[in-house]
C-alpha cells in the first residue's frame, strides 16, 4: 500500500494537465500520482501516455461527475492518505509534507487543506477554499480569506494551523479509511458542495478537519463549470439544500430548512433583477429537483447518525452578517 496517493480527476483537461502536472510530478516525490480520467473526449489520455509515462492512469468508462468519479477511482487506489487534487492546481515545494506530518501526529484529523491562492493573482486567496472553510447554521459556506465574492489578500494572516468545518475539494488531504467509512462523496451531487457534505459526515463520525497555513497551492478555478454557467448555479443551490436537509441536527431543523427556502427565493429574485433570468430559473429548477427526489434525500438523512453540536458550525447567519451588517472579511464577523 502507498502511504500517499495524489489523485487527479480529469475530464477534458488536456491543457490543465500539460500546464500543471509537471509541478505535481516535480514536488510530489513522496507520493504516487494517479490520473483518474472521467471518459474524456479530448486528447488527455494520449498526452498522459506520451508526455507523462510515470503517472498511473485510471480510465473510467463514463463521465461520473466529480463526486462519483472520485468514488469510482478511489475504490481502485490503496493508500493511507488520499490527496484529491484538481487538474488546474499548481503546487509548490513541500506542499505535502507539513499536512501529512500534522495528520500523522493527530489521528483525529481526518481531512486537511493547504492555503488555496489564486493562480491569476498570486497575492490573493482563491474562492474555492481560501484558508479553510466554515458553514453557518443554515448551510451557507464561507472561508477564512473569502466571504461570498469578497476575496482577501494574503498578508500572512492565516499562516496558522486551525480546525475548520470543511476542506476544499480542489486540494483535500483525507484519510482513506475515513473516506470509505463515511461513504465517500455523495454521488448524487455530481459536482459542487460535495466536499462540504463529506466533511459534515466526517464531523458526524467524530473526526476533525483542519487547514495548514504552512502549505500553499495556486488554483485557476472554474475549469469545468464557470461561475457564470447556470448549471453551476443549479448545482450549488440544489446541493446546498440537499446537504442541509441531510446533515442538520433535529434541533432547529424545520426552521433552518424554512429559512433556507426563503433566502434561496430572495437570491432567485436578485438573480432575476441584477444578473440573468437563467440563474433565477436555475434556482427554481434546483428546488423542483430537490422535491422530485425528496424521498432519496429523506432516506439518506435517516441513515446518518448526526452529531448535535459541531464547534466549527457558525451559529449566526453569514448572509445577514455580510449583506446587512457589511462584514467583508473573516476577522470582521462576530464569532
Amino acid at each position: 500500500m502507498n502511504q500517499i496517493a495524489v489523485v487527479i480527476l480529469n475530464y477534458n483537461g488536456q491543457k490543465h494537465l500539460a500546464d500543471f502536472l509537471p509541478s505535481v510530478i516535480q514536488f510530489s516525490s513522496c507520493a504516487t500520482i494517479y490520473i483518474a480520467d472521467n471518459a474524456s473526449t479530448d486528447d488527455s489520455l494520449a498526452l498522459l501516455k506520451t508526455e507523462f509515462p510515470t503517472v498511473n492512469i485510471i480510465e473510467l468508462t463514463e463521465n461520473h461527475g466529480f463526486a462519483q468519479g472520485y468514488n469510482e477511482a478511489l475504490a481502485l487506489v490503496e493508500a493511507e492518505y488520499y490527496v484529491l487534487l484538481n487538474s488546474d492546481v499548481e503546487v509548490t515545494p513541500h506542499w505535502i509534507e507539513p499536512i501529512i506530518e500534522l495528520m500523522s501526529n493527530d489521528k483525529t484529523i481526518a481531512a486537511c487543506q493547504p492555503k488555496i491562492k489564486a493562480y491569476a493573482q498570486k497575492s490573493h486567496f482563491e474562492y474555492a477554499g481560501a484558508a479553510g472553510g466554515f458553514i453557518d447554521h443554515l448551510g451557507y459556506p464561507f472561508c477564512r480569506g473569502r466571504i461570498f465574492q469578497e476575496i482577501e489578500e494574503d498578508l500572512g494572516q492565516y499562516n496558522d494551523t486551525k480546525e475548520v468545518f470543511w476542506a476544499t475539494g480542489a486540494c483535500m488531504f483525507v484519510r482513506a479509511d475515513v473516506f470509505h467509512q463515511v461513504g465517500g462523496f455523495d454521488g448524487d451531487f455530481f459536482a459542487h458542495m460535495e466536499e462540504i457534505d463529506l466533511c459534515w459526515r466526517i464531523h458526524h463520525a467524530g473526526y476533525k478537519v483542519y487547514t495548514c497555513g504552512t502549505s500553499e497551492v495556486f488554483h485557476v478555478g472554474g475549469g469545468t463549470l464557470h461561475k457564470s454557467n447556470p448549471y453551476k448555479t443549479f448545482l450549488n443551490f440544489r446541493n446546498g439544500l440537499a446537504m442541509l436537509y441531510k446533515n442538520h441536527p433535529e434541533e432547529g431543523f424545520a426552521l433552518a430548512i424554512l429559512t433556507r427556502l426563503v433566502l434561496d427565493g430572495v437570491a432567485g429574485i436578485k438573480f432575476l433583477f441584477f444578473d440573468t433570468w437563467q440563474d433565477c430559473w436555475a434556482v427554481a429548477r434546483a428546488h423542483f429537483d430537490f422535491y422530485a427526489h425528496f424521498f432519496s434525500w429523506y432516506r439518506k438523512r435517516k441513515q446518518l447518525q448526526r452529531k448535535k453540536n459541531i464547534s466549527t458550525v457558525y451559529r449566526r447567519n453569514i448572509v445577514w452578517q455580510h449583506f446587512i451588517n457589511d462584514k467583508k472579511t473573516y476577522p470582521e464577523i462576530p464569532k
